[in-house]
């Protein structure tokens, strides 16, 4: 079991055993939003006043006659309803409606597969991170499924989003890789003077056939390659190969507890079917705002990687519903996805590297406080990432060789969120670290 010892408020590191969880301070009531001024009427214009007149004799007056009543034109379009404003989202509102779509407001007893499918994938540009977003999501999770799931290839790691890593279930694996395929055609244009004389529909089937014939590794892969095309620039050759072919990390890599190089082969080979046509963007555009809405084209475009995205969004607008954010963004969203309330507690969480909470929006002020911008990365290193509140507040590591988890908040914690902060890292360590002593204490992660 994880020991943890009691922080103390002392500036250097400290040790911290795991108190009892505080009690979730009594929610605060949301202000009532204020409405806006209704407009004054224009006052009457006053007349001039000039010389008074002696009034002539006053005439009785005549009876006016009925008048028939004005018809409209036949073709008059009835008066157009006034359409109401629409709504404003504040940040924490939003915040806790990505948190809930996110699984990271409560945890969610959906099996690993579900939960990876609801996400559209997890960050796996490293082995761990995907083991370390499900345990922060999922109650009851324990590492051997999602390893289980790799081992008996229901989930793949393969280059989709972004150009990175994912973990995807086998049905994603086949479906949004052909979605995608766009963005990576986009990527080779980086590599183009690598690849003069190469003709890439070429390098596709040669490469196929080869990491079809057995997984390969990309040096090996380079090596075959530079055969056919000996005068091109060789880390080019592999990189087009990965982005013009599915390729998936074959096990034991990816496997909880396990280790290997990284050897590819094509989605369709490993999975022992084809892959599927490209499919319209629509039905992704509604899962993404599933996991991660509400949200605005440009949010779905960083996420995706893709571009031109509007005229799917536009599609859809009859059946979804708009939203403004804090600086005028027009915001969609499913009609009866969750959006609790901005008050609604958040409880801490361990987030592993490259989490696609923060990588997912083009405005990512609903996760990252501004004056925190850029402090979970150092030079080309990110870091794994402590949300308080809801809300980017640290960094933290696990020092396995000396048995600490190290976290550093990038303010101060309050006595009651320290507590939060320490219960819930000793029950991340006891889902993947079962059984191994760790000591929780507060630190440095980053260095100078």
């Amino acid at each position: 079991m994880t020991k943890a010892k009691t922080p103390a408020d002392a500036k250097t590191p400290d040790q911290a055993k795991t108190p009892a969880r505080a009690e979730t301070p009594a929610r605060a009531k949301t202000p009532a939003r204020s409405e806006a001024p209704a407009g004054a009427e224009a006052p009457d214009r006053a007349e001039t006043p000039g010389r008074a007149a002696t009034p002539a004799r006053a005439k009785p007056p005549t009876k006016a006659k009925p008048s028939a009543k004005a018809k409209p034109p036949a073709n008059a379009k009835p008066p157009a309803a006034t359409k109401p404003p629409t709504p404003v989202l504040d940040t924490r509102t939003l915040n806790r409606a990505t948190l809930h779509r996110q699984l990271l407001l409560h945890r969610s007893p959906l099996p690993a597969g579900a939960a990876i499918s609801h996400l559209l994938g997890l960050q796996a540009q490293n082995v761990k991170p995907p083991y370390y977003a499900l345990a922060a999501r999922l109650d009851g999770f324990a590492p051997e499924e999602l390893s289980r799931m790799m081992a008996e290839r229901q989930a793949v790691r393969i280059v989709t989003l972004r150009s990175t890593i994912h973990a995807h279930t086998a049905d994603d694996a086949l479906t949004l890789r052909p979605l995608v395929q766009a963005a990576r055609d986009r990527e080779l244009g980086a590599f183009r003077k690598g690849l003069v004389g190469v003709d890439l529909d070429r390098l596709a089937v040669l490469a196929r056939e080869l990491v079809e014939a057995e997984p390969r590794t990309m040096k090996e892969l380079r090596e075959a390659l530079l055969v056919e095309w000996p005068d091109a620039d060789p880390q080019a050759l592999a990189i087009a190969a990965r982005c013009k072919l599915p390729l998936v990390q074959v096990t034991p890599r990816g496997l909880w507890g396990r280790s290997g190089q990284v050897a590819l082969t094509t989605a369709e080979h490993w999975l022992g079917r084809p892959a599927e046509p490209a499919p319209a963007p629509d039905a992704t555009v509604l899962r993404y705002l599933a996991a991660f809405g509400p949200a605005s084209v440009k949010d779905m475009q960083t996420w995706a990687g893709l571009t031109r995205l509007r005229e799917a969004f536009e599609r859809l607008r009859p059946q979804l519903v708009t939203f403004h954010d804090p600086n005028g963004v027009e915001l969609f969203d499913l009609p009866d996805a969750p959006r609790p309330a901005a008050d609604t507690p958040a409880p801490p969480r361990f987030l592993p590297e490259f989490d696609n909470l923060l990588l997912s929006h083009a405005d990512r002020t609903r996760v990252v406080p501004a004056e925190y911008w850029g402090r979970a990365w150092q030079g080309n290193v990110a870091h794994r990432t402590l949300l308080v509140d809801g809300f980017l507040a640290g960094v933290w590591k696990l020092d396995e060789g000396n048995g600490h988890l190290v976290v550093e908040p990038f303010g101060k914690l309050t006595r009651a969120q320290r507590s939060e902060v320490v219960a819930e890292g000793a029950l991340m360590l006891d889902t993947l670290h079962k059984g191994t002593s760790y000591d929780i204490r507060f630190g440095t992660v980053v260095g100078p």
